[in-house]
């Protein structure tokens, strides 16, 4: 199953648009918040499954709950913005937050901050900002494979390399994308 992981969109649907054309066939989307009108966007636009979560940004929307709980294959993943549980300041917070809802994935946003670690037990994952990074390395998202049986593998894409892939793929070479492995 392919999760594309996306936050902090911050009303960039261009980027939303570009973000779904490099994930490719996608099955489920989850978005972690900032801005609800996002997600429906997303939802509304493409064929996939959208789950989302409101953010710290997505002030006085009671329709939309803080928090999300989905199975794929085998995992529980947590779904929440971050931002009542201090992701700013430590991931501590989001394991326990995961540990409680018996997650064995926590998909979080609102430091606009790319994220993957393994933290007793619970694999945390921040797919970045695609409106407003603050990592350096541009806007991303993630996208999450799972497979019954099988550790989940994290692609990790970065807008601003649009034009390299589409010359990588000129040249043969295929979409540049980054895969995180020794996760474990």
């Amino acid at each position: 199953m392919k999760i594309g992981l996306i936050s902090d969109t911050h009303g960039n649907t261009a980027a939303i648009d570009q973000a779904v054309e490099l994930a490719g066939e996608i099955d489920l989307w989850l978005h972690a918040g900032d801005m609800i009108h996002d997600a429906e966007y997303l939802d509304m636009a493409y064929d996939a499954k959208v789950v989302n979560v409101a953010g710290n940004c997505d002030w006085g929307n009671r329709s939309v709950p803080e928090e999300e709980v989905v199975e794929a294959e085998g995992h529980r993943i947590f779904l929440t913005h971050g931002h009542i549980y201090g992701v700013k300041g430590s991931p501590y917070g989001m394991v326990q937050a995961a540990e409680e809802n018996g997650a064995d994935i926590a998909v979080f946003g609102h430091s606009h901050v790319a994220f993957k670690e393994k933290i007793d037990g619970v694999l945390l994952i921040n797919p970045g900002s695609l409106a407003y990074p603050r990592d350096g390395g541009g806007q991303s998202f993630m996208v999450l494979e799972l497979h019954e049986g099988a550790e989940p593998e994290i692609y990790h894409y970065h807008l601003e390399d649009r034009r390299k892939e589409d010359k990588s793929a000129k040249e043969g070479k295929g979409k540049k994308r980054e895969k995180w492995f020794g996760l474990f």
